[in-house]
């Protein structure tokens, strides 16, 4: 799906929200990432498969850092 280079992190990567923006509608709240996620003003993902991805923060993994 994505032509940049270096290519943009894929919807299943941890890092799937560093895509690029390729419609983004703030006035709505909502962009179309690169990889086909919707990411949502709140940090909210809608996944190309349909799973949904609650909105979370980056306290929520500070665990990933110990």
């Amino acid at each position: 799906m994505c032509h940049h280079q270096p290519p943009c992190p894929s919807a299943e990567a941890i890092d799937r929200e560093a895509a690029r923006v390729t419609s983004g509608h703030p006035e709505q709240g909502w962009s179309l990432l690169c990889n086909g996620v919707v990411l949502f003003d709140d940090t909210g993902e809608l996944l190309p498969d349909g799973r949904v991805i609650a909105p979370h923060r980056p306290t929520d993994f500070e665990w990933l850092a110990a």
